[in-house]
């Protein structure tokens, strides 16, 4: 007897960059094969010093792509990236265990 089936996605944040980059595309952001010569590249770059393991590594490379990607498109500002990012890092790093992450109150 087999168990369930194994998930498509480790943690729901690979779920979510992942679709978030498909929608992009489908809505004619970008083609495919750009994405996926930056994204080799991403990869190529970050595997040079260590073998990636294709977790979080990988979705680590993938959203770095993706926020690459709609900078040089001017979808996203690199510092308001940067900002966000940093706003998050300190709103989970100061949230009690077990508490909901609260970006803005």
């Amino acid at each position: 007897m087999n168990g369930p089936p194994e998930p498509a996605f480790v943690a729901p944040w690979h779920a979510e960059v992942f679709a978030i980059t498909v929608v992009l595309h489908e809505a004619g952001h970008f083609a495919w094969p750009d994405w996926a010569a930056r994204f080799g590249a991403t990869l190529k770059r970050r595997g040079l010093d260590r073998e990636l393991d294709g977790g979080d590594d990988y979705f680590a490379a993938w959203l770095e792509t993706l926020e690459d990607l709609l900078a040089s498109m001017g979808m996203a500002d690199a510092g308001d990236l940067s900002t966000t990012k940093a706003a998050w890092e300190n709103a989970y790093l100061s949230t009690a265990h077990g508490s909901p992450v609260r970006l803005y109150d």
